[in-house]
């Protein structure tokens, strides 16, 4: 992510990547766009090209004699996730914070003090194999 910011901070170049946002361009449509905007050579464009080439921000690719820039969509999400951390530069500790809060409360849950008085546990009924409500018929 070297520089991104840098080649970000000239206007022109953030021009030039509006205009790469609608698709692949040569040279030359891209300096007649930049031209109906502002003075500037197609040395001037192509300088510029370079350098968000350099940061990642741009790709090319050779179609016969000319060379094709588009948006480097790798060299974009990597500055976006910059941008995003440094608004919430915690948000990677988040999860793994929860959880940690998780475990704690159920290590207290578990290590709860037994209440040294009690009431006593009544004795359980033997279990009958017949359905409650019904006697037997004969006396022991």
């Amino acid at each position: 992510m070297s520089g991104v910011f840098e080649a970000l901070g000239e206007p022109v170049r953030r021009l030039i990547l509006e205009h790469l946002a609608a698709g692949e361009q040569p040279v030359g449509p891209l300096v007649t766009a930049l031209q109906s905007r502002l003075a500037i050579s197609q040395p001037a464009v192509s300088q510029h090209l370079k350098v968000l080439l350099e940061a990642n921000l741009v790709s090319v690719r050779a179609s016969g004699t000319r060379r094709l820039y588009a948006l480097n969509q790798a060299g974009l999400d990597d500055a976006r996730a910059w941008l995003d951390w440094l608004g919430d530069p915690t948000a990677p500790f988040t999860q793994p914070l929860d959880a940690l809060a998780t475990e704690i409360a159920r290590g207290r849950r578990s290590r709860r003090p037994i209440p040294a008085e009690r009431p006593a546990a009544r004795p359980m009924a033997a279990p009958t194999s017949r359905p409650p409500g019904k006697q037997d018929s004969k006396p022991a």
